[in-house]
C-alpha cells in the first residue's frame, strides 16, 4: 500500500510512535510562526523555559492583528516581541508588513516542511504542500526550543476536485462546498488532502485560499501537492530552490473519500452566524447589504486584489455601502500601488485599510447595528465582527466586488468583465519591513512595558476535585465567547488578571464574579466547545479564575489541548444525555481523581447537588496524562529538566 502526502511528510518528520490513526505520534517542527495576539504568551513561556536561541530552521514573529494604538499597550506588546526576538533568533515581520499567513507564504514557507503557528489558520501553508498546524502558544514555544509537537495521527480525508471553475466561481467556493459537504466539525482528527485533475487548475493562492479556511472544518489540517503551479509560485517569489514535487503515491489509501466536480459548483455564501451555513447567492436573493470588507488571510492575495481592481475599474461603489479593502502584506499593496489598481479602487470608492487583520477580527469597521455585512472572511461568528446585532455574510472576492456596485447581495457570474489573473513571473520582492535575528544575542536587551503581567501557573493535581457549576453552555461555543478578543481587549493580551473580568462575558456576564466568589470551579458545555482561535488565552484566563475541569459533549482540537496545557482536566459526557441533568451551580465532586486517571478511561463525577452520578471519558494521552497530573506543561518540564 502507498503513503498518501500527508503520510509521507509525517513519515519524514515521525520522532515518536506509529503512524496509526488515532495513536499519539510526535513530529519534528520545522519552523514556527506567531502572531501579536498570541506572541506575547509564547515568548514570555519560551523564556521561562530558558532557551537562548531557537532550534527550528526557522521561526518568525508577525504584528497583524492589532495595529491600533490608542494608548501605550499595544506599542509595548510589540517591542517586547521585537526584542526578543532579536534576541532569540526569529525573525521579526515589522506592523505594515501583512498577515503572518500571507507572508509566510510568500517569503518564508517550504514545501514539504512543518509549521507550526500559534493562530488557527496556520494550515494555510498547506497550499504550498507543507504540514502547517495551529496550536497554542505553549506548544509553539515547546518546539521553538527543540521540542516535539505530539498529537494523534489523524485520519486523512481525499477531497477529489475534478473538472474546471466556471468564471466568477472561485477557491472560495471550493471551500465553501467542502464546509457544507462536513460541517465545522467534519474534520476534527483529520487532514484534508486534495488531489485530482482539479488542482491542477489552482494557483498556489487559490489553493491557500482553501487550507485556510479548513481551519473551520476543525481539521488538523489541510495539504495541497507541490507540482509545477507550486515551482512557478516559488519562482516568481524568488525562491525557486526550495521547490521539491511531493504528491500522494499513485496506490495511496485514504481513509474518508469526497468528490467535487468544479464545474458544477456555483458562488456561495455562508450565511449568519456558522461557516459551515452554506447556501447559494441566487438562493439567498438581493438583499439589501450596508458594508463589504474584503481582506483576510483568506482572500487578501495579489490575485484575489486584481479581480477585485478590475470589477471595481471604472465604476462607483453604491452609495449605502460601506467598501474597506486590506491587501494581504506589503508585497500585494506594493504591487498594487505600482501597477494602478491600487488607484481603481480608490476612484471607485473604496476605503483602503492597513495590510492587516484588522475586521476580520473586530478590530475597527464593526458594522452598523442592524447592519448586512459581506465579507471574504473565514469565520462569521455572532458578534466577533464587533456588533451583536449584525448579520454576515461570507463571500468570494468576487461576490462581494459586484455586490459593492450593485448595493445588494449579487451573484457575479452576471459580470461581464473578463478577470483573468495570471501569477506574475516576478513579484515585487522588499524585505526591509522584516528583522533578522541579532548576530549579537547577549547585547539584546528585552524591553517589558508595564502591561505585560506574569502568566497563570497550576498546581498538582489533587485526589478530590470539588467545584459548582459556574455557567452551562451550549453547542458551538467559540473561543471568542470564552475570552473575546476584540478592540478594546487584544491589547491586553499580556495582562491574564484584566482580561480574567470579561472570560464567558458574552455568555453570562456574572461568570467572572462567579469564579471569583465561589473560588473558581467547574465549565459545562455542549458539541465542539472551543471551536474558532488557537488563542491560549481561553485556557489561561480560566485558569486564572480557578477552573479545576471542563465538561463537555465534545471539544474543539486545539482549545482541549491548550486546557491540557493548563492543567485543566477535560472530560467528555459518555451518556451525551447526561447534559441535560446538569444544572448551573450543582456541587460536583471527583473522589480519587488521581487514582481514577491512571487506571482507566473513564472517571466518575457525583452531582452532590442532585444526589446522581454520572460516567466521564476521558480521552488522554500518556503524555497529556502526565501533564494533566503535573497540572500543565510547563509544570511536566520543569519536573523533567
Amino acid at each position: 500500500m502507498g503513503l498518501n502526502l500527508t503520510q509521507k511528510i509525517i513519515k519524514n518528520h515521525l520522532v515518536e510512535g506509529d503512524m496509526r490513526a488515532g495513536a499519539e505520534i510526535g513530529i519534528r517542527i520545522d519552523q514556527t510562526l506567531t502572531q501579536d495576539s498570541t506572541g506575547t504568551m509564547a515568548y514570555l513561556q519560551l523564556e521561562a523555559m530558558g532557551v537562548d536561541q531557537v532550534k527550528t530552521k526557522r521561526s518568525v514573529a508577525y504584528i497583524d492583528h492589532n495595529m491600533l494604538q490608542e494608548g501605550f499597550e499595544n506599542a509595548d506588546d510589540h517591542k517586547y516581541i521585537q526584542t526578543v526576538a532579536h534576541k532569540h533568533g526569529i525573525y521579526f515581520s515589522r506592523p505594515g508588513n501583512g498577515i503572518c499567513h500571507q507572508v509566510h507564504l510568500e517569503r518564508f514557507g517550504v514545501p514539504g516542511e512543518t509549521l507550526l503557528g500559534s493562530d488557527s489558520h496556520t494550515p494555510t501553508g498547506g497550499g504550498i504542500g507543507m504540514l502547517a498546524i495551529g496550536a497554542g502558544g505553549l506548544d509553539v514555544a515547546v518546539a521553538m526550543g527543540g521540542g516535539t509537537y505530539y498529537i494523534t495521527m489523524p485520519k486523512v480525508v481525499n477531497v477529489h476536485l475534478k473538472g474546471q471553475l466556471k468564471p466568477y466561481v472561485s477557491a472560495k467556493d471550493i471551500i465553501l462546498e467542502v464546509l457544507r459537504k462536513l460541517t465545522v466539525k467534519g474534520g476534527v482528527g483529520k487532514v484534508i488532502e486534495y488531489t485530482g485533475d482539479g488542482v491542477t487548475t489552482l494557483s498556489v493562492p487559490e489553493r491557500a485560499t482553501i487550507t485556510n479556511m479548513g481551519a473551520e472544518l476543525g481539521a488538523t489540517t489541510s495539504v495541497f501537492p507541490s507540482d509545477e503551479a507550486t515551482r512557478d509560485f516559488l519562482n516568481a517569489q524568488c525562491r525557486g530552490e526550495v521547490w521539491k514535487e511531493l504528491s500522494p503515491d499513485v496506490d495511496a489509501e485514504y481513509d474518508e473519500y469526497v468528490e467535487i466536480d468544479l464545474s458544477q459548483l456555483e458562488p456561495l455564501t455562508a450565511a449568519p452566524h456558522s461557516p459551515d451555513h452554506i447556501k447559494s447567492v441566487s438562493e439567498v436573493g438581493g438583499i439589501k447589504v450596508d458594508q463589504i470588507a474584503i481582506g483576510s488571510c483568506t482572500n487578501s492575495s495579489y490575485q484575489d486584489m486584481m479581480k477585485v481592481a478590475k470589477i471595481l475599474k471604472g465604476q462607483n461603489v453604491h452609495p449605502d455601502v460601506s467598501l474597506v479593502i486590506s491587501p494581504g502584506s506589503k508585497q500585494v499593496l506594493n504591487m498594487l500601488a505600482v501597477n494602478g489598481a491600487l488607484a481603481d479602487m480608490i476612484a471607485a470608492g473604496a476605503r483602503i485599510l492597513e495590510s492587516g487583520c484588522g475586521p476580520c477580527i473586530g478590530m475597527g469597521q464593526a458594522p452598523a447595528s442592524n447592519a448586512v455585512s459581506l465579507r471574504t472572511f473565514n469565520r462569521n461568528f455572532k458578534g466577533r465582527c464587533g456588533t451583536d446585532s449584525a448579520d454576515v455574510y461570507l463571500v468570494s472576492p468576487e461576490v462581494a466586488a459586484v455586490s459593492a456596485i450593485t448595493g445588494k447581495l449579487t451573484d457575479p457570474t452576471t459580470c461581464t468583465v473578463d478577470i483573468g489573473v495570471e501569477i506574475p513571473e516576478r513579484f515585487l520582492i522588499q524585505d526591509n519591513m522584516i528583522i533578522l535575528p541579532s548576530d549579537t544575542p547577549d547585547a539584546v536587551e528585552v524591553v517589558r512595558g508595564s502591561n505585560i503581567k506574569p502568566f497563570p501557573l497550576n498546581s498538582e493535581l489533587s485526589q478530590v476535585i470539588e467545584g459548582k457549576v459556574l455557567i452551562k453552555v451550549g453547542d458551538n461555543i467559540t473561543t471568542d465567547h470564552i475570552m473575546p478578543s476584540n478592540a478594546k481587549l487584544l491589547p491586553y493580551r499580556s495582562n491574564i488578571p484584566h482580561l480574567a473580568e470579561y472570560c464567558l462575558a458574552p455568555c453570562n456576564e456574572e461568570f467572572p464574579a462567579r469564579a471569583k466568589q465561589n473560588g473558581g470551579g467547574i465549565i459545562v458545555g455542549g458539541d465542539n466547545y472551543g471551536q474558532g482561535s488557537s488563542r491560549e488565552h481561553a485556557a489561561l484566563v480560566p485558569l486564572y479564575l480557578g477552573i479545576k475541569a471542563v465538561i463537555t459533549k465534545s471539544f474543539a482540537r486545539i482549545h482541549k489541548a491548550n486546557l491540557i496545557n493548563s492543567g485543566i482536566l477535560p472530560l467528555t459526557f459518555a451518556q451525551p444525555e447526561d447534559y441535560d441533568k446538569i444544572h448551573e451551580l450543582d456541587t460536583l465532586i471527583i473522589t480519587n481523581a488521581v487514582d481514577q486517571l491512571k487506571n482507566g478511561s473513564t472517571i466518575i463525577v457525583k452531582n452532590v447537588t442532585q444526589g446522581t452520578e454520572y460516567t466521564m471519558n476521558v480521552q488522554l494521552s500518556d503524555k497529556e496524562l502526565e501533564m494533566i497530573l503535573a497540572g500543565g506543561k510547563i509544570n511536566l518540564i520543569k519536573q523533567n529538566q
